[in-house]
């Protein structure tokens, strides 16, 4: 049976949103034996659910995360956080999405050749943004964007394939970058010469790779 990660990413999907949350992204790693054979799935809270536009975690193995291996056992998990705190993604989500999908990835046979591991997990404070909706979402946020083509390519300048700044806006499918928004932590350090091009204007098919970053 031919591997389809088209076919896991709709059982993820399918799973994710009976359970209200959404999917982030899922990545595959084969290799040999359980421990390189890894699926990793990154969930969120959906719109419109508390704590959507927060994370519990920061994405690391010791925060938010259910691991599983085929076929599917009780899930294990690292550091539950506490009942009290229900924020963003929780351990209870983190390890519903890992049994649900487990169980119907092995039903389905939908990764054949042997054992895997399963690990589910929240997307910390760096999140990938990669479909639209995620733009319209965290419009606001401070975004780190690379494209696949320079932006602002002039006479005299080669433009620029990285940005950093503040996301003002996303429609029509394309992003407003200031890239002269404060930075996190800039509080008391001195200013630097205004610039003269504030906005940046780059379209949602020239992105490349796309995060959040952190504002703490």
């Amino acid at each position: 049976m031919a591997f389809g990660i088209e076919k896991i990413r709709a059982i993820c999907e399918r799973v994710c949103t009976t359970l209200g949350l959404e999917l982030v992204d899922v990545e595959f790693r084969g290799g040999a034996g359980k421990q390189g054979r890894v699926l990793r799935i990154t969930i969120d809270k959906a719109i419109g659910q508390p704590g959507a536009n927060a994370s519990m975690s920061d994405g690391s193995a010791a925060a938010n995360l259910a691991e599983t291996s085929s076929p599917t056992p009780s899930p294990q998990v690292a550091t539950p956080p506490k009942p009290e705190t229900v924020m963003g993604v929780s351990h209870e989500d983190c390890a519903n999405v890992s049994r649900e999908v487990g169980t119907i990835l092995d039903v389905e046979e939908a990764i054949p050749g042997g054992e895997y591991m399963l690990e589910v997990s929240s997307p910390g404070l760096d999140r990938k943004l990669q479909k639209a909706a995620d733009f319209e979402r965290f419009t606001g946020s401070r975004i780190k964007v690379m494209t696949h083509d320079p932006v602002g390519v002039t006479e005299k300048s080669k433009g620029n394939r990285h940005f950093e700044g503040r996301l003002e806006k996303f429609t029509d499918g394309r992003l407003l970058i200031d890239v002269n928004a404060a930075k996190p932590g800039g509080k008391g350090m001195k200013k630097k010469p205004a610039q003269t091009q504030s906005l940046v204007e780059v379209e949602l098919k020239n992105v490349e790779r796309a995060n959040l970053v952190p504002e703490i």
